[in-house]
């Protein structure tokens, strides 16, 4: 609850005949025993995942389209709205339901205020490790990038506030498009900090690992090993160029070969940080054995409670911290002999109201982006819609980019990607050049125009189409759909590959196979788009916005989805499913 509407409340108490000192020091006993949170087992561990660079708190708004298909359909982490509500026994309107869904989102973002945050997540880290003697705090990665100051520092910023905050060990995904000599000169002034582990990055020319791949740790008496997972498909998502050296993927055989070399050198807890997505997670979980537990990241699902996957060697804990820095999650492990007895996890959304700012974190985020303070401020706009991104189609935030694009270089139709980071805006936020960075801020913004096919643009489509709904999770290399504007399209996610995408038209007309469309599009990965240079997409939109100034409420252009009808996965209203 924001301070003013607490207060107003509190003011309605006290003419009521309540003591306010009193009703004040109830609900701020009662809002903070959410981080009240007992110490179980022997072994302890901390961790967050995907917060893209975000050190001060904000708004996240959780996916209102979030399908499942195959085995995972209608199963976490593909569950949105009231079916989350009801899987995880949680009430509608309440705090929870504001961390975990897009439900009412602007009215509950009103009343319990921004998440996140270096400073507040400072503060619980510290209160949690107070009582959990040897605590691991983990970092799933996605740390060095999704702000102008990541960007702009390429990465030193973050580096600077995870040391500062204890991270222990982490792993990686977008801190690889800053390019292998950055990437190992900050890895490099982490040491004697933080561990950076990642089992699956290997030299192009002879196999050799790039990094450790695990860290062995003793915790109260109890040897235990994290291995790392970085994302798989690197230099598929991105530029080959970033890493043209260094291979990646999944190595499921060779992770099953660290799994064992750790328990022969006497592990008796087995932890996987991961950034491979929690479907990717969920069926590795039933091939590999003798991992305890993974802590996974990447698909940004703010998962309450983990899944637990039976394999050969027993069962496996699965998780997913969502992302924005606006959870902590809390794993704790009771060891006895030479295996986990018993655990508990309690994943903590991060209310930026409720914990006070640590005094030394503070310092720091004040310090790191004080030069850049006058460039960040600049208002661009004033927005009277919520702006958000994440979800499997357009966010109004992507619609905003994708008509600046269409407007900029009068093109027919645009492509904006469909990546999960950005942060959300309320009706009445201004647009300032950070909040559009936090949408863009990446190494290869370019904007570019090109000449394609109607068929073309229906291959595009279906290819990123597989990319998101292939029923095997080795197959999804990560993002949502490509956001599209101008273009409308029919979309089956569960029909086989090629066969997903149909009705395409634009303005009304059904689009042709051998016409040639004028299409806008940006963050290319060829090296051809590369050299033939371009407009950053930030530049292309913020001269939009200043043109514009005030930016109305517009209609989504997202598909008209078939055969998902009553999938737990859509609680988005308008969007059209059969």
């Amino acid at each position: 609850m924001r301070r003013r509407d607490f207060l107003r409340v509190l003011a309605a108490a006290s003419a009521a005949g309540l003591s306010l000192e009193a009703e004040d020091a109830r609900a701020l006993r009662k809002a903070q025993g959410l981080y009240d949170v007992p110490r179980f087992g022997n072994t302890h561990f901390l961790h967050f995942t995907d917060c893209h660079a975000q050190l001060l708190p904000s708004y996240y708004r959780e996916p209102g389209v979030n399908i499942g298909v195959g085995a995972v359909s209608g199963k976490p982490p593909h569950l949105v709205g009231e079916a989350l509500l009801r899987k995880f026994a949680l009430t509608a309107g309440t705090r929870e339901a504001y961390a975990f869904t897009s439900l009412d989102f602007a009215h509950a973002a009103r009343t319990y205020g921004k998440v996140g945050g270096f400073p507040q997540l400072a503060t619980l880290v510290k209160r949690l490790k107070a009582n959990r003697p040897g605590a691991l705090l983990l970092d799933g990665g996605d740390t060095w990038q999704g702000s102008a100051t990541a960007l702009w520092t390429r990465g030193q910023d973050m580096v600077e506030a995870t040391r500062a905050l204890g991270v222990d060990i982490m792993t990686a995904h977008w801190e690889f498009t800053y390019g292998p000599e950055r990437v190992l000169e900050l890895v490099g002034s982490l040491k004697g900090r933080t561990e950076f582990l990642a089992q699956n990055v290997r030299t192009a020319d002879f196999g050799d690992a790039v990094f450790a791949p695990y860290a062995l740790r003793e915790q109260n008496g109890v040897p235990i090993a994290v291995i790392g997972q970085a994302f798989p498909y690197t230099p598929i998502a991105h530029p080959r160029y970033f890493v043209p050296d260094w291979t990646f993927g999944i190595r499921e055989e060779d992770l099953q070969k660290l799994v064992d070399e750790v328990r022969g050198k006497g592990a008796r807890v087995v932890v996987l940080l991961s950034h491979n997505g929690m479907d990717v997670d969920l069926k590795l979980a039933s091939r590999v054995s003798g991992i305890d537990a993974i802590l996974g990241g990447h698909t940004h699902d703010g998962v309450p409670q983990p899944s637990l996957v039976a394999n050969r060697g027993g069962k496996t804990i699965v998780t997913n911290a969502g992302c924005n820095g606006k959870f902590l999650a809390v794993l704790d492990l009771e060891v006895k002999g030479r295996a986990v007895t018993g655990y508990r996890y309690k994943l903590l959304p991060v209310f930026s109201d409720l914990l006070p700012e640590d005094r030394d974190m503070a310092a720091l985020v004040a310090k790191l982006r004080a030069p850049y303070a006058e460039r960040l401020e600049e208002r661009l706009a004033v927005t009277e819609d919520l702006l958000y991104r994440r979800g499997n189609f357009n966010g109004s935030f992507d619609q905003v980019i994708l008509d600046a694009l269409m407007a900029e270089k009068n093109a027919e139709i645009a492509f904006s990607p469909g990546f999960r980071f950005g942060t959300t805006l309320l009706p009445g936020d201004a647009i300032s050049v950070e909040q559009l960075m936090n949408q863009c801020a990446i190494t290869y913004p370019l904007v570019t125009v090109n000449e394609l096919s109607g068929e073309n643009i229906k291959a595009i489509l279906e290819d990123v189409a597989d990319n998101l709904f292939n029923p095997d999770p080795y197959y999804q290399q990560g993002g949502d759909m490509v956001r599209v504007g101008g273009l409308q399209y029919a979309c089956e996610p569960n029909a086989r590959m090629g066969s997903r995408i149909s009705e395409l038209s634009l303005y009304g007309k059904p689009l042709e196979a051998d016409r040639k469309y004028k299409v806008v599009g940006w963050a290319p990965v060829s090296e051809e788009a590369r050299a033939a240079g371009g407009e950053p997409v930030w530049d292309v939109v913020a001269r939009r916005l200043r043109g514009e100034k005030t930016i109305k409420g517009r209609a989504l252009n997202v598909p008209k989805l078939i055969g998902v009808k009553g999938n737990p996965g859509i609680a988005v209203r308008s969007i059209h499913s059969t």
